[in-house]
């Protein structure tokens, strides 16, 4: 499958210094930069799984203390970021389909 949007360009899991988004123009899908965004991406959402399972534990806790809780909700913002990042990324490598011409061939 393409790696790239409808634009011509993938956006890349990271972003520039100045906190805008990077994109990828490339025909290849298996370059090496688009296989080190999937890496990242994978990363990206395991560590967010990772987090929201410590946030289990820790929401669970009855002694967890505010400075806890604003560094995991901190955290966990950051994670919500990298990992809608990820989903608009791989959204937009999506083939559309519209009308008649869906995945079952217009029957």
């Amino acid at each position: 499958m393409s790696a790239m949007t409808g634009t011509g360009l993938r956006l890349l899991p990271w972003t520039d210094p100045d906190g805008k988004p990077c994109y990828l123009s490339s025909d290849d899908g298996n370059s090496p930069l688009n296989r080190r965004a999937d890496a990242i991406e994978a990363v990206q959402v395991s560590m967010g799984a990772e987090l929201l399972r410590h946030a289990r534990t820790l929401l669970d806790a009855p002694r967890a203390d505010a400075r806890e809780l604003r560094y995991l909700a901190d955290r966990l913002c950051e994670a919500l970021c990298d990992v809608l990042r990820v989903a608009e990324s791989r959204g937009a490598r999506l083939p559309s389909y519209g009308g008649d011409d869906g995945p079952d061939g217009g029957s």
